[in-house]
């Protein structure tokens, strides 16, 4: 009968293949060349995942070299297969001009337990080995895993998605038609809606009104504020480095029905201008006096007393607050984030990186 299937595989036979192997796996379920066949017929139907199992198993336990030399061989079919499917999906995928717009992939965290096989996967969809592709899946926050042309970032995401592999793509494009406001204070604001004095992209002044209940989350960052200073060595000589000295912090609004990000800082908020912002005003609804006012000595004290605002206003929306987590894996794509403007207005002596990260970071929220 083996002979049988393998003349009917000669000859492209493969209805009596399969009737013939279907026989032979009632009497020798437990033949090797019974599974060999099963894992031609296997890959004659398409069904790649199948037939790359039972190769391997026959690698793995069986020792007869005439079987595990056509097992090999039907590997290498598999493997060429699957490129050539992959080029022509990804050819498919970049045709239209838009989908060759410079783009971005990002990892979603994976629990420790599921990590081994997500590693399998990964390497098998990218062409990887699984050892590298366990190290790069992340495990606390976002990773910027790839940048390249959107329409084959997208392929390989929505591959990585069908292997249960959390991921998200967009293009910088997108991204940048996000309206951003810079906050300036909250000049007026009830339970249900409030105003802002803000900037524009284009720096123009004005005010902004909108509901509470517009804001679907928040996305929370520090940006490490940086300063030349004069230090000494191991050997006493006086050096200079770069610090970090202190941490900015910014907070996004996402409106998405207005695409729209209202933008605060904590370097340029004028808590002096607008509503009162101490918990007493708070609690007793936002009291508009200004002789009730109490200036707060330190931008950290009026941060915090901004954030509880917040806080009490948009009590059951999410907040983002795993930037940092994000930004150190975004800091190494050095030409994607000066292509992107920050919208941060903070006064630096030297440009760096972490603010169009944030902007990046925080667009892939809104876009998600």
């Amino acid at each position: 009968m083996l002979k049988q299937i393998a003349d009917a595989f000669e000859h492209h036979d493969y209805q009596t293949a399969a009737r013939l192997i279907k026989k032979l796996l009632k009497q020798e379920p437990n033949n090797p060349w019974t599974q060999l066949y099963l894992g031609r017929l296997q890959e004659v139907r398409g069904k790649l995942e199948a037939a790359e199992r039972i190769y391997r198993q026959l690698l793995k336990g069986t020792p007869v070299p005439k079987i595990m030399a056509q097992a090999r061989q039907g590997l290498a079919r598999l493997e060429a297969t699957a490129k050539e499917q992959r080029r022509e999906a990804l050819a498919q995928a970049t045709a239209d001009p838009e989908s060759n717009q410079l783009g971005v992939l990002v990892l979603k965290p994976i629990s420790q337990q599921d990590k081994p096989k997500a590693a399998q996967n990964l390497a098998r969809i990218l062409g990887i080995d699984p050892y590298t592709a366990r190290l790069q899946l992340p495990t606390r926050g976002w990773r910027l895993y790839r940048t390249g042309p959107v329409g084959e970032l997208k392929y390989y995401g929505s591959l990585l998605r069908e292997a249960s592999i959390k991921c998200l793509w967009a293009s910088v494009a997108d991204i940048k038609t996000i309206n951003i406001y810079q906050v300036k204070y909250f000049s007026d604001s009830s339970d249900q809606e409030t105003t802002v004095v803000c900037h524009n992209s284009q720096g123009q002044l004005g005010s902004f009104t909108f509901n509470w209940s517009e804001v679907t989350q928040r996305v929370e960052g520090r940006l490490p504020l940086f300063e030349k200073v004069v230090d000494l060595d191991a050997r006493r000589n006086l050096t200079r480095k770069t610090q970090t000295l202190d941490y900015a912090m910014v907070c996004d609004l996402h409106l998405p029905q207005r695409h729209s990000i209202l933008r605060l800082c904590d370097r340029n908020y004028q808590f002096q201008q607008g509503i009162a912002l101490t918990p007493k005003s708070v609690s007793s609804q936002n009291a508009q006096s200004r002789d009730s006012r109490i200036h707060q000595s330190t931008t950290r004290v009026n941060w915090n007393n901004l954030t509880d605002y917040l806080n009490l206003r948009l009590l059951e929306k999410p907040v983002w607050s795993d930037f940092t987590t994000f930004a150190q894996t975004a800091l190494d794509y050095q030409d994607l984030l000066e292509k992107l403007e920050s919208h941060i207005d903070l006064f630096r002596l030297v440009e760096t990186p972490w603010d169009p990260a944030f902007q990046l970071y925080s667009g892939l929220v809104f876009l998600d």
